[in-house]
């Protein structure tokens, strides 16, 4: 039973890191910050192998980041959407 769970966790997060890097590769950012965010997705990715609950915290908070403008030093008047 638990290893079903852990099957639906990585199905889940599978697909939300599909989608996340869908968002940043359409995003209007400077490329600098575009090669960032793909990196630390990368990072969650590889993460996900050892520690599918930590990865998942790590891909919301990231994704909230974004949202809310504060992915990276530097770049935090500009929105992944392309509005400041």
């Amino acid at each position: 039973m638990e290893r079903d769970g852990q099957l639906e966790l990585y199905d889940r997060l599978a697909a939300r890191i599909k989608e996340a890097h869908t968002r940043v590769r359409a995003s209007q950012v400077p490329e600098g910050a575009r090669v960032a965010l793909t990196r630390k997705l990368l990072v969650i990715t590889a993460a996900s192998k050892h520690d599918l609950a930590d990865a998942e915290r790590r891909l919301e908070r990231l994704m909230t980041d974004i949202d809310e403008g504060r992915f990276l030093p530097g770049h935090r008047d500009v929105r992944v959407d392309g509005t400041p």
